[in-house]
């Protein structure tokens, strides 16, 4: 079992792809982080789409039932546009609709200006409708050259290869990328003792 909420996955350097990235293969098979209404809430705040102090409530089931529709979406045109398919925005447009902010321009701490979008949240769309904007904004302006899913065959996470030379092949490499390594040195010494 992995570990609570709290330890949600930040690794795509991109937070629709962190999203997408709430399934992940265990060694006991697919988990997934949103299992809850709570969850999603935990999920929100931690990717800094919720001030940690909301705390959102809606009929039982209901958020994390939009969440985990609103992935699968993500997840989806993703794929097409991986494939060079034509990306059929409809679903995502149907959570994009429900979208209702405003700006506001906002004095922080230090006095410094910022421009603030305040989101309504009274609907579970509409409190996941800048996570589809996120994903919005990455198929319209991402470079898909550099979104990749992980090399590791038995991985199911995505990322945006944001590093300088662009060769980013692991989810992590503190995870897939070291068992490459370690498997690719076992082979090697197979490989020299047999010789």
């Amino acid at each position: 079992m992995l570990a609570p909420s709290q330890a949600f996955l930040q690794l795509a350097d991109d937070r629709a792809l962190d999203f997408v990235n709430t399934v992940t293969r265990t060694e006991s098979g697919l988990y997934e982080y949103l299992q809850t209404d709570s969850d999603v809430v935990a999920w929100l705040q931690t990717m800094g789409f919720l001030d940690a102090k909301e705390q959102p409530a809606f009929r039982k089931g209901a958020l994390v039932g939009a969440a985990r529709h609103l992935r699968d979406t993500i997840k989806k045109l993703i794929l097409q546009k991986k494939d060079g398919k034509r990306v059929d925005v409809a679903a995502l447009n149907s959570f994009l609709s429900h979208a209702r902010y405003h700006v506001n321009l906002v004095r922080k701490a230090h006095g410094e200006l910022d421009v603030v979008h305040e989101y309504e949240r009274s609907s579970p769309e509409q409190l996941l409708s800048p996570v589809a904007q996120a994903a919005a904004e990455l198929l319209a302006a991402g470079d898909f050259e550099l979104v990749r899913k992980c090399e590791s065959d038995d991985c199911v996470l995505w990322f945006y290869d944001r590093t300088k030379a662009h060769r980013r092949r692991w989810c992590s490499m503190a995870s897939c990328g070291n068992r490459h390594k370690v498997a690719s040195f076992r082979a090697r010494q197979k490989q020299a003792a047999g010789d």
